[in-house]
């Protein structure tokens, strides 16, 4: 398979005459090398619009930690990102066991990941607090049993 290419097509003024574009991905809980596909296609995408990289990179990194807590703590998940010309809107959900504390979770160090994954160098209890702090808006959904929701907005503008 050849790999993809990507170029600038006109920034922000080439996603106006489009509207929006929309980028969906399935969160592998099997495929720990596919986790993390979503926000490099996101990034991927911003990049190819001329999206200034500082703004790229706030996205990508508040996706990749929804992203990996999804395959870490959920079983895998769906990522979707709508990216529009003046924001990126982004879901991260999964049907997995929820979050029984959400407050203390967003608290730095705070972790839950088991021990093997914390030995690949993951689950240092920094992924929600570096979700809220690379999004503009932040909307958790998550209950015990329930799975979560993490929903983010980005502004672009």
């Amino acid at each position: 398979m050849p790999a993809a290419s990507y170029r600038n097509i006109g920034g922000l003024e080439k996603l106006a005459e489009i509207s929006s574009m929309h980028i969906e991905c399935i969160i592998d809980k099997d495929d720990f090398n596919a986790a993390g596909e979503a926000s490099s296609r996101v990034k991927k995408s911003l990049n190819m619009l001329g999206i200034p990289p500082k703004t790229i990179k706030r996205i990508a990194v508040a996706m990749y930690e929804a992203e990996i807590n999804a395959f870490i703590h959920g079983g895998g998940g769906k990522a979707v990102a709508d990216i529009y010309p003046d924001r990126v809107e982004v879901l991260i959900s999964d049907e997995g066991k929820g979050i029984a504390d959400l407050e203390l979770a967003m608290q730095e160090g705070y972790y839950t990941a088991p021990e093997e994954v914390r030995m690949l160098g993951f689950g240092a209890g920094m992924g929600l607090p570096n979700i809220k702090r690379n999004s503009d808006e932040l909307n958790i959904d998550s209950a015990p049993g329930k799975g979560t929701r993490v929903k983010m907005k980005f502004k672009l503008s």
